[in-house]
C-alpha cells in the first residue's frame, strides 16, 4: 500500500493532466451533437471493426452448431415449398391444351409470370425483390442482454444501404431498430431497450397496442393499451401492425403468455413472449422502409411519434 502512495505521489501530475483531459474530452463531446455525432461514427467503426475480427475466430469454433441451425432452417424451408397435401406447389411451366384449329395439333407451354423472389421472415413471407421494402441480410456481430438498453452491432452499414431509423427483423420475428451506423457497421437498439417500442396488434381481432420490454427477462415483453372490455386469450398472435412504414403489416413479434387486470388501470397487463431468442440470434435483415417523407410532415404537426421511439 505504502508503495501504491507513493507511486501515485510521485506521477501526480501526469495523473491529474490525463484525468482533467477526459473530463475535457466528455464535456466536449457531449455539449455538441455535432462533435458528439462524429465520434459515436468513429467509435462505432473501430469497435466494429474489433467485433468482426473477434466473430471471425469464434466462427470457426461455432461451425458445427451453425451448420446444424442451417440444416434446420433449410428444412423449414424445404417443408413450405413441398407440402404432403399438394396444396401451394406450382409448376415450373403450364401445358396448354392443343388447338384444335392448329393441324399439327403440338403442345404449347406457357411459363407463369415472373415473381419476385420471396423470404420468410417474422413468420410473414416478404418479397425479397419488393421496392417498397427492400432486405439487406446481415449478420450479428455482437450483442447485450443484461443492460437496460440493449444493443446489437451488425456487419453492414452505409455502404450496403442501411440508414438509421430502419427496421431489423429475423425469420422468427421483429428484432430492432438501427441506431447509428457507420460506413461498414451498424449499431441497433434492439426491442430489449426501454426507448424502443413497436405498435402492434392482436392477430385474431385486430385490437391495436403497444409493445416494449420492461427490462427484466430477455424473453418476454409487455403489451400496453389493450382496453379491459376486449376480450384477450392465452396464446394470442402479436404481429405489427403497419399503422408505419418501417414494419411491415403483420410480421410476428411474440404470442401472448398472460395477463392480469390491474384494478387501478383501465387496461389489461399482457405479457408477451418474444418470437426472437436474443440469446441465439445471429442472422437478420435490415428492412429499408419505403418512402415516407410526406406522412412524417404530417404527423409532425400532430406530434405524433415515429414507431420504435419511446419517451427521450
Amino acid at each position: 500500500m505504502r508503495n501504491l502512495f507513493l507511486f501515485l505521489f510521485r506521477f501526480r501530475g501526469v495523473l491529474v493532466f490525463s484525468l482533467l483531459q477526459i473530463i475535457s474530452l466528455y464535456l466536449y463531446v457531449t455539449n455538441s451533437s455535432y462533435q458528439r455525432a462524429a465520434f459515436f461514427n468513429s467509435a462505432n467503426t473501430y469497435a466494429g471493426m474489433l467485433l468482426a475480427r473477434r466473430t471471425q475466430v469464434t466462427d470457426y469454433f461455432h461451425l458445427a452448431e451453425q451448420n446444424q441451425a442451417l440444416l434446420a432452417e433449410n428444412a423449414g424451408l424445404r417443408q413450405q415449398l413441398f407440402r404432403p397435401d399438394t396444396t401451394g406447389r406450382e409448376a415450373d411451366s403450364v401445358q396448354i391444351p392443343p388447338d384444335p384449329a392448329d393441324s399439327l395439333h403440338r403442345p404449347r407451354y406457357r411459363r407463369p409470370a415472373a415473381r419476385p423472389d420471396t423470404v420468410v421472415l417474422a413468420l410473414q413471407k416478404l418479397a425479397a425483390l419488393d421496392p417498397a421494402y427492400p432486405l439487406i441480410p446481415a449478420r450479428v456481430i455482437n450483442g447485450t442482454l443484461r443492460n437496460v438498453d440493449n444493443y446489437l452491432t451488425l456487419n453492414v452499414g452505409s455502404a450496403n444501404g442501411v440508414q438509421a431509423g430502419q427496421g431489423v427483423v429475423a425469420s422468427n420475428g421483429v428484432v430492432g431498430r438501427v441506431k447509428v451506423v457507420s460506413e461498414h457497421y451498424a449499431t441497433v437498439a434492439s426491442i430489449l431497450h426501454s426507448k424502443v417500442l413497436v405498435t402492434a396488434k392482436i392477430k385474431r381481432d385486430g385490437t391495436v397496442g403497444s409493445v416494449h420490454w420492461p427490462g427484466d427477462d430477455p424473453t418476454v415483453a409487455l403489451l400496453d393499451y389493450i382496453p379491459r372490455q376486449n376480450k384477450v386469450l392465452r396464446g394470442d398472435t402479436i404481429i405489427t401492425s403497419g399503422y408505419n412504414s418501417i414494419f411491415p403489416e403483420g410480421l410476428f413479434i411474440g404470442k401472448v403468455e398472460s395477463f392480469i387486470k390491474e384494478p387501478d388501470k383501465n387496461f389489461w397487463t399482457v405479457r408477451v413472449r418474444l418470437g426472437v431468442d436474443f440469446t441465439r440470434l445471429t442472422y437478420v435483415y435490415v428492412v429499408r422502409p419505403r418512402a415516407k417523407a410526406e406522412r412524417d410532415t404530417l404527423e409532425a404537426g400532430t406530434g405524433i411519434k415515429p414507431e420504435g421511439e419511446g419517451k427521450q
